[in-house]
């Protein structure tokens, strides 16, 4: 099924969270890449306040790479988010599937009747 332009741009709106719903804060990252990394604020935390969803991104050194990663895991986890999970169809078993069955309870059966006391004729 091929979408029209304005019905995936539509689709995409919904998606997307508003600016207002954004809160996006700046602070120093720890861990390797020298004193550029420990003196300048380059990691970043995006929170999406409806949802309550929290992403940080301290991979790089520039804050804009940094914001950039974090708000596309944001979209990306609010569209995991607002799918909706398929339910399982339910299957009954297949008559070989039920034959097979049966045949490892006979199997078992027989194995467990060696168990007991021999008979004394």
């Amino acid at each position: 099924m091929l979408l029209s332009a304005t019905s995936l741009i539509e689709k995409l709106a919904v998606m997307t969270p508003k600016d207002n719903d954004i809160k996006i804060t700046y602070f120093k990252s720890s861990g390797p890449g020298g004193q550029k990394k420990n003196v300048t604020e380059s990691a970043v935390r995006v929170c999406h306040t409806p949802t309550g969803m929290i992403v940080v991104a301290t991979s790089s050194r520039s804050q804009r790479r940094n914001r950039e990663d974090a708000l596309n895991e944001l979209h990306r986890r609010i569209r995991l988010k607002r799918q909706r999970k398929r339910r399982r169809v339910a299957t009954n078993p297949t008559r070989a599937s039920k034959q097979r069955r049966l045949d490892m309870k006979k199997r078992r059966k027989s194995i467990k009747k060696l168990r007991g006391r021999p008979e004394m004729d």
